[in-house]
């Protein structure tokens, strides 16, 4: 095997090590030592991921190979995430720990990630054509992803509707997010343009190339799970230290730590020059983040002792889950015409911003109002691509695909 593959994957196994040891060997070191060396441990596991995915593309779909590698890098929200749902069966107090945790992690996603990828993205672009590039472009095929996002964003609304997320509504989106994987994995693989270890991997035969990325995946899923409860641990106990308020480290510190996985790997994929790759991995996570996972809380709260009753909301929580619902819709109709602008990526970064200069209840409710309104400003302008981008998850693979093109100048 070539030293130019041997040497990174040595580096980030040699990386993980340590918090594997400490995890599965009942050690128990300070706060700060902890977020340091799980906070290693999830970079490198980062690494191999983005190595993993981009190779798995010489043999699956692109969009499932983004599909596993989103699911992958979000672990650790799942774990977190679960655990205070499966905790609510018993300890109803821990319901507002579930959906801050859930609501706080899909605002990251969206309002954070999705505006830093496509900005870094349009830097990298201009530093290397020497030209100002003002939008990625997305290729055709992401109409599916945004297509299963939309019909989830529209589907959220019945969460601060009633109340409450349902058994009913849960099993919902678990289906949508098993027809969304059958959907992707029924694409064509194409051709990768692979650089780095992800090349070296690549150009393997095909036994050992799938070999070795399935057990990338294995391995950096493994380390992903051991690391996620204590990294997210040690950063609350920090933070504690510091004052912050508890329920803000659960909203928002614990669901950065636990999704810097996927924000490590889009990154890495922007420095890159794959723009659409980065943030077709963050349109990905948000799917199965707005399927999945919200899909899986009344599972795990049933299966925590809770009954089939669903969780059920308080006031503060319903308007948690109504503002992430606005966002996202914002999110989705900026979007559909596939086209994501500096200025989108800007409004977008500058509206979850606001959320914590201004965090009181009219506040959150003027927000609200406000994303509904550019969305539907947003509606009105790409009206002409709703249809498309509602209908494309359930449209056969189309005869002819258009032309992908990552950058254009605005």
């Amino acid at each position: 095997m070539s030293s130019k593959l041997v040497r990174p994957l040595a580096v980030c196994v040699a990386l993980t090590l340590p918090a594997l040891i400490v995890r599965f060997g009942g050690l128990h070191p300070s706060p700060l030592a902890a977020l340091l060396l799980f906070g290693a441990a999830v970079v490198a596991a980062s690494f191999l991921l983005a190595w993993a995915a981009e190779a798995a593309q010489a043999d699956i779909s692109g969009g499932l190979a983004i599909a596993i590698l989103a699911v992958i890098a979000v672990l650790p929200e799942y774990a977190v995430d679960l655990y205070f749902a499966y905790s609510a069966g018993t300890d109803p107090s821990q319901v507002a720990y579930a959906a801050a945790n859930m609501t706080g992690s899909n605002r990251l996603l969206l309002g954070l990630g999705w505006s830093l990828v496509v900005l870094l993205a349009l830097f990298v672009a201009r530093r290397r054509t020497g030209r100002s590039v003002r939008e990625l472009v997305l290729g055709s095929n992401y109409r599916v992803e945004l297509g299963f996002l939309a019909i989830a964003a529209v589907v959220a609304f019945v969460i601060p509707a009633t109340g409450q997320i349902s058994l009913l509504l849960g099993c919902a989106l678990l289906g949508l997010f098993g027809f969304y994987l059958w959907k992707v994995s029924r694409s064509e693989a194409s051709e990768p343009h692979l650089v780095g270890p992800a090349a070296v991997i690549g150009a393997l035969p095909r036994r050992a190339r799938r070999s070795l990325v399935i057990g990338l995946f294995v391995f950096a899923a493994v380390v992903v799970l051991a690391s996620a409860e204590p990294f997210a641990h040690g950063l609350i106990a920090t933070g504690r230290q510091l004052g912050v308020d508890e329920f803000l480290l659960v909203q928002w510190l614990a669901p950065l730590a636990s999704e810097s996985p996927e924000f490590i790997v889009a990154i890495l994929f922007a420095l890159r020059g794959h723009g659409e790759a980065a943030i077709g991995t963050l349109i990905s996570s948000k799917v199965n983040q707005w399927t999945l996972l919200v899909g899986s809380l009344p599972v795990a709260y049933l299966l925590g002792g809770g009954g089939a009753g669903g969780l059920q909301l308080d006031a503060r929580q319903i308007e948690e889950f109504l503002l992430t619902a606005t966002q996202t819709l914002l999110g989705v109709t900026a979007l559909l015409a596939l086209r994501f602008p500096r200025w989108s990526a800007w409004t977008l970064l500058g509206l979850f911003a606001v959320q914590f200069a201004l965090p009181g209840q009219t506040a959150r409710y003027v927000l609200c109002g406000v994303y509904l309104v550019l969305a539907v400003a947003a509606l009105i302008r790409n009206r002409a691509h709703v249809l498309p981008t509602l209908a494309a998850p359930f449209r056969r693979q189309a005869a002819v695909a258009e032309q992908p093109r990552e950058l254009v100048r605005g």
